[in-house]
């Protein structure tokens, strides 16, 4: 596969540096039957009929940023990806020259830097970090510092991600409530977003999106599988979820069942993968070129179909990215 097939061209003005208020009047792109459809998200309930169900993540962003400095003064980033035992953490280590023995200072903290394997390194903290002394990772692309209520989804619940689960960040709690009156169910999973969401595809067979821990539970597989209409995952981070539960035929072999399933997903989903989850339609938001997100939706949706919507979202000045516009893709 050439990866160069997933390029599209975005001017810079279209990246999202802030979020949309009110969340829910961001642009909503429908794609569905084959056509294009131009909303505002609120009508996403137009779209959504009783008997659906809507799968949400409820993973929330935990804070794992540290700024300081080397004991040469120059200034470093590190962000914090793994704890381990005696105050020590798995960590990327952004400065200049960063190698084992070198000492890092923070406004309440330090650290020495004990191992590094490549770009990973394992840090030796003097005290207990706590997470009101870090701040949140975001993407690189914006230049802005992000309020944190608008980098957490409305139902984030369980702390645990280093990315936020961006197709939830549209809803508000007047929309939710919208969405449960008109006879539409609410399942609850959690996928804790790794660090590796961020990094580029550099090698396509051998590309890790990183070991990231999720859990469905009983109670919210069984209102996945009362589903007599359809099954819609809110975002990516659902649908990597759902496809790495297990399933089992119900008895008249007739549909797949979600089976509760907690454990570690190392799930690479690319064009080509046959999907175990009968997901009726995907929301989500507008990914980088050449992304493990928009291969992802590539698998669901087909290359062609959605770098064609992707084109017109550009022509109507859509905004793309972490805090910019929606889609809704109807499969």
């Amino acid at each position: 596969m050439n990866l160069d097939q997933y390029n599209y061209h975005l001017p810079e003005e279209l990246i999202a540096q802030k979020a949309f208020s009110p969340r829910d009047h961001c642009k909503l792109l429908i794609l569905k039957n084959n056509k294009i459809i131009h909303k505002k998200f609120y009508n996403i309930i137009d779209y959504l009929e009783s008997g659906d169900v809507l799968v949400i993540n409820e993973t929330k962003v935990k804070r794992c940023k540290l700024i300081g400095k080397k004991e040469s003064g120059s200034p470093v980033e590190v962000t914090l990806i793994k704890p381990l035992e005696n105050n020590k953490f798995v960590a990327r280590v952004k400065g200049r020259n960063p190698y084992p023995g070198i000492k890092l200072y923070f406004q309440n903290n330090s650290a020495k830097i004990i191992k590094q394997d490549y770009d990973i390194f394992e840090l030796e903290f003097d005290n207990e970090i706590k997470e009101e002394d870090c701040e949140l990772l975001t993407p690189p692309y914006i230049k802005e510092n992000v309020p944190e209520e608008d980098y957490q989804t409305i139902y984030a619940k369980i702390p645990g991600s280093l990315a936020a689960p961006t197709a939830g960040l549209h809803f508000t709690p007047e929309l939710l409530q919208k969405i449960a009156e008109k006879g539409i169910k609410i399942a609850k999973i959690q996928l804790d977003i790794s660090f590796e969401t961020f990094l580029p595809i550099r090698d396509f067979e051998d590309h890790s999106t990183g070991k990231e821990y999720f859990s469905v539970d009983k109670e919210n597989a069984n209102i996945i599988n009362s589903a007599n209409g359809k099954l819609i995952a809110v975002g990516t981070t659902v649908v990597k979820c759902l496809e790495s539960c297990d399933w089992k035929l119900n008895e008249d072999k007739k549909s797949n069942q979600i089976q509760a399933t907690t454990g570690i997903s190392e799930t690479f989903i690319k064009p080509g993968h046959q999907f175990k989850a009968n997901i009726k339609a995907m929301l989500t938001n507008f990914h980088l070129p050449q992304s493990s997100l928009l291969l992802l939706t590539s698998a669901y949706i087909g290359k062609e179909l959605l770098l064609d919507a992707y084109n017109e979202a550009v022509k109507e000045n859509y905004r793309f990215y972490t805090l910019g516009d929606a889609m809704l893709i109807f499969r």
